[in-house]
Order: structure tokens, then C-alpha cells, then sequence
């Protein structure tokens, strides 16, 4: 899809990337090897305030520590120590959260170790199977391999509901807590059986990551704008966001399995309707949560940091986008990123509304730099 302005504009969007990059490595990932590391737990703290010292921690999440698992194996053979740190992350992964009695994996422990939420849920259990896809890949470990089998069989025996779909939260021992499906962790879901798929071939998976998708077509998508609902339709109080629009877009349209697939053109015919409603044109903010019924006036304006990266990741695939791209990354840069780190949310009127930086959060920008770096190749 190269053209004339992208060649055009390449020199300064690559200077602007560079740049970014150079702000993750030099700014960000130190936060996190250094004042966000809890070595007594060989966890990371769960955030950090503006002046780098960890907020006083009221409990740890397994799914915290995945997506800091998936950053530091990103950054295997990029930045010094990764490895150790991922390794280090891979153990308390099994040490702090693995139920031994009924399988699976916590929700969260409490500040000296012992389970606190012990409730089994899909987002948790989405972002292990990520989290070990990736590092699998890069150290090729038995054991890796294996807490991965055992993430995908957790996933197949326990949380499916036979018709494509998940439950999003299970008790300690399996019982139903009536959760049903919820889009969010699905997607999440979809995303590390494209992360397993990308690192082997697992004819299994294909099946479950084709037959989620065919199940979110007609359970979650809007029939008249084509938008993906955070509930199943028909639910009671439902929204839509467009952070997980453009997520779900960037995740459909980079997968040749996926590409052509019925949900992926619903995203593809919404994709200009969730920019009408969801990016303020002037600033490139997206919207936090958007009611269909209301004429998709913002039910929360609050632009965070996390849906600006997924937008500026699905711009990349888009034809035509070399001047959407370099303007979103510029808004990314100006608007969250500062020389201490990041601002996690603005409010509606653009001002910083939280200043506090979560340990989950250089997963989407890690993320989005990959695929920036991808777009740039």
C-alpha cells in the first residue's frame, strides 16, 4: 500500500517513531526493572505514582504479571536483563497464582502472598496463554510449553460453553457464577490463540479461534451499525468502546485466517463510524464508552492511553492512513507521553484526570510499537 505522500512522509513519521521507541526503552521499561519491582515478591507492583514510588500495594493480579511477562520476552535480546526478568516473572506466575488443588490460576493475591480473589476468570487465563505464546517463542523451554498446554486445556474443559463462546468468571472450583460471555475477555482470548498460532501449528486452536469468531458475529455484533457490543445483544444497560473497536480491528485485519471473515467485515464497515463517534476530530482523542441508543452520545469521555495506542495500531493497516498515522502518534506523544514516564487518562476537557502509571499498561504501548514497527518495514 506504499504511495507517493507515505514516501513522502516516511523520513519524518520514522524520526517521530524513533523517537517513541527511544522514550519506551530509555523512560518506560526502566520503571519497571527498577522502582516497579517488588524483588522480595519478584512481582511487579501494581503501579507507580508520578514521582516513581509504587502506590502502597493492596493486592497483586496474575494478569499484571502476564503482561509483564509478555513485555520483558518482547524485549529478549533488546534491552539487558530482559531474559532473567522474564524468567523471574514466568516463576511467580506458577509460585503465586497456580491453584494446585483445582487448576488453573488466581486472581490476585494479597500484599504478603496468600490468595485474595480466587475466582477463575477468562481475562486472566487469556493473557497467561499470551503471555507464554510469546515466551515459548523466544526460549523454547519445556516447561513453558507445557504450563501453555495446560492454559489451553483450562480453556477448553472449563470455560467453554460449547457454542464458540466463554464464561467470563468461574468460581475456585469451577462452579458457574452466571457471568456469561462478555467481549472484552473474549477478545482477549482471540488474541493469544493468535499469539499460540503464530508461534506453532495447533489445528485445535484454529478451530476454537474460528468458531469464537463466528460466535461473536452473532452474538455481540450491533446489526444496524455493525459495531461490537461489550455484552451479548438483547443485554440490559449494553455500550460499545471504540478502544476495543479498533482492537478487535487491528487483530481481524493482520490475520489471514481471519481476514474475509463476517466479523471482520462488520469492523470494517463500522470502522468509519466508531472514528464519527468515538475520535474527537480535532485532537485525535478517543472516547472511552460509547450508547448506541443515545445517539452515540459519550457515556464516558475519558481518554486513556491505552485506546489511543489500539487506534493508532489499527491506522497502520488501514490503506490510505500515512497522514493518520503520523498524526495520531504525534497525539500519542504530546498528549500522553512525558519525560517521567506517561499520563494513564485525560478528562473530557483534555486535562490529566490520572496520574498514576499502571504496571498493565506497556503491554498496549509494546504492542502498538510492534505493529508501527511492522507498518515502517
Amino acid at each position: 500500500m506504499p504511495s507517493v505522500s507515505r514516501s513522502a512522509s516516511q523520513p519524518e513519521l520514522t524520526a517521530l517513531f524513533a523517537s517513541v521507541q527511544q522514550h519506551f526503552q530509555d523512560v518506560i521499561v526502566p520503571l519497571w526493572q527498577g522502582p516497579g519491582w517488588n524483588a522480595d515478591m519478584a512481582l511487579p507492583y501494581e503501579a507507580l505514582d508520578a514521582e516513581h514510588q509504587p502506590l502502597p500495594p493492596q493486592r497483586y493480579r496474575a494478569m499484571a504479571c502476564a503482561r509483564q511477562l509478555f513485555l520483558f520476552s518482547s524485549l529478549i535480546g533488546q534491552v539487558p536483563h530482559a531474559e532473567e526478568r522474564a524468567a523471574a516473572l514466568f516463576r511467580s506466575l506458577q509460585c503465586h497464582f497456580h491453584d494446585a488443588e483445582h487448576g488453573g490460576w488466581f486472581y490476585s493475591i494479597d500484599p504478603q502472598g496468600a490468595p485474595l480473589d480466587q475466582r477463575k476468570d477468562l481475562y486472566t487465563h487469556a493473557f497467561i496463554l499470551f503471555a507464554c505464546a510469546h515466551y515459548w517463542d523466544k526460549v523454547r523451554e519445556p516447561l513453558v510449553e507445557s504450563v501453555l498446554n495446560a492454559t489451553l486445556e483450562v480453556l477448553a474443559q472449563r470455560f467453554a460453553t460449547g457454542d464458540g463462546l466463554y464464561e467470563a468468571s468461574l468460581g475456585r472450583d469451577w462452579s458457574s457464577l452466571n457471568s456469561g460471555p462478555l467481549q472484552n475477555p473474549l477478545m482477549h482470548l482471540a488474541e493469544a490463540f493468535l499469539a499460540t498460532l503464530s508461534v506453532r501449528d495447533d489445528a485445535a486452536v484454529q478451530s476454537a479461534l474460528v468458531a469464537l469468531c463466528t460466535a461473536m458475529q452473532k452474538r455481540f455484533i450491533d446489526p444496524q451499525y455493525a459495531v461490537l457490543m461489550e455484552k451479548p445483544l438483547g443485554a440490559v444497560d449494553n455500550w460499545f468502546e471504540p478502544g476495543h473497536q479498533f482492537e478487535w480491528y487491528f487483530l481481524l485485519q493482520s490475520s489471514p485466517l481471519l481476514r474475509g471473515s463476517q466479523l471482520h467485515a462488520s469492523l470494517e464497515r463500522a470502522f468509519a463510524f466508531t472514528e464519527q463517534l468515538g475520535v474527537d476530530q480535532q485532537t485525535g482523542a478517543v472516547r472511552a464508552m460509547l450508547d448506541l441508543e443515545l445517539d452515540g452520545r459519550p457515556r464516558d469521555a475519558t481518554q486513556r492511553i491505552w485506546a489511543q495506542a489500539e487506534y493508532l495500531r489499527a491506522l497502520t493497516l488501514r490503506p490510505g492512513s500515512e497522514a493518520s498515522v503520523r498524526h495520531q502518534l504525534q497525539a500519542l506523544q504530546q498528549r500522553f507521553l512525558h519525560a517521567g514516564g506517561w499520563y494513564e487518562c485525560r478528562d473530557e476537557l483534555g486535562e490529566v484526570s490520572r496520574k498514576d502509571m499502571p504496571s498493565t499498561t506497556p503491554y498496549h504501548l509494546a504492542t502498538c510499537y510492534r505493529g508501527l514497527a511492522e507498518y515502517l518495514r
